[in-house]
């Protein structure tokens, strides 16, 4: 593969406002930082999350029980039980714990990683 060593390069043509000529530019909003948007509480996922985990929870109980003969119920009935109850335990835990560790303060834990609307 040959490198391109002889092309030469331009720089870009300025905004209207990068001059000083005394313009005031306007702040482009989507990339203003506010640092209130990040500790926002997203309650309704929490919410969910917290759901999740106790339906997935319930769920595993109840096809641990069916397994192992103390309920009633086929093989089948408590494998379906088991497969739905990890897809709800699993997003539920996962978003519990971010929730958690952004409420107790640890470092690289924000409210911000939780998914809201």
């Amino acid at each position: 593969m040959t490198s391109r060593r002889h092309v030469r390069y331009t720089p870009l043509a300025g905004d209207e406002g990068d001059d000083d000529s005394g313009m005031v530019r306007e702040e482009d909003l989507r990339f203003a930082y506010n640092p209130k948007a990040l500790d926002r509480v997203p309650r309704k996922s929490i919410a969910l999350a917290l759901f999740l985990l106790a339906i997935g929870s319930v769920l595993l109980f109840l096809s641990f029980f069916i397994l192992t003969g103390h309920m009633q119920g086929e093989r089948s009935q408590a494998y379906g039980l088991m497969v739905l109850g990890i897809l709800a335990f699993l997003p539920g835990f996962y978003e519990t714990r971010i929730a958690y560790y952004s409420w107790r303060g640890a470092p690289g834990y924000r409210f911000a990683s939780i998914p809201d609307k």
